[in-house]
């Protein structure tokens, strides 16, 4: 999920802790997959691979599910996965970006169209919400590996465009093309990731009131559990008070 950032960790956090980590590691393992499917599955020789195994790492994946998410896509009779982003608006005209990864496409549209229809939002076509978001990097860290300062010094010797620090942590965006390299010198510097990905970020944010902020959250979380919805994203705004109350 990418919106508010505070409701970003909060609802990785939340919950049955060990349903959301098994779920997590079912997207990461997805996409590894598919990245050596498409490529090479040498991750020297593959930088989506590459970027795939970093977040994994970065998400305290075993080593032992990385190996078998590359292995698994050389099987001649393994599932092929198919990358689909949906874009659609949910309550106060947020615009919402649904990245999948399905087997199956029309299961996966019509899960998600139900999915938008039952928590008041609309599934637009291709192209009617990506031109409000930038397609970039992001390396993110935790708060107590470097001030403000430095990690924002490092951030920009490194070659990102943009820095942004608050109690969570720091995250840094680059270009989509330099994630690798980026996040490579931050490493050496800092140390491991807490996160790494390529995300869709909003050029500008729509703020709610905590009645379409709440239903708009719930719309997003809804989204976020289905099957094969790998990343959603948000150009929204809403009270810190709304989200602690939601996050109870």
């Amino acid at each position: 999920m990418a919106g508010h950032s505070k409701f970003k960790n909060i609802m990785y956090r939340k919950g049955a802790q060990d349903k959301k980590r098994a779920k997590l590691f079912s997207r990461l393992s997805r996409e590894i997959t598919t990245a050596a499917q498409m490529g090479a599955p040498d991750p020297d020789m593959n930088p989506r691979l590459r970027t795939a195994i970093k977040a994994a790492r970065a998400q305290s994946m075993p080593n032992a599910n990385i190996e078998r998410a590359i292995k698994k896509s050389q099987d001649d009779d393994g599932a092929k996965y198919e990358e689909i982003r949906y874009e659609g608006f949910g309550p106060g005209g947020v615009g919402i970006i649904v990245e999948a990864l399905t087997d199956n496409r029309n299961r996966t549209a019509s899960a998600v169209r139900a999915t938008f229809s039952k928590n008041g939002g609309n599934l637009g076509e291709t192209g009617s919400v990506s031109f409000m978001f930038d397609r970039v990097g992001s390396v993110e860290f935790k708060a107590e590996v470097a001030s403000e300062e430095e990690i924002f010094e490092a951030a920009i010797e490194a070659g990102a465009e943009d820095c942004v620090s608050d109690a969570d942590g720091h995250t840094i965006y680059c270009d989509a093309e330099a994630l690798h390299e980026v996040s490579s010198a931050l490493e050496e510097k800092f140390g491991e990731p807490k996160n790494i990905q390529l995300i869709w970020r909003p050029q500008n944010t729509i703020e709610l009131d905590d009645e379409a902020g709440e239903k708009l959250l719930r719309l997003l979380e809804a989204l976020e559990d289905a099957d094969d919805v790998q990343n959603v994203y948000a150009n929204f705004e809403v009270s810190d008070a709304l989200i602690e109350r939601m996050s109870r």
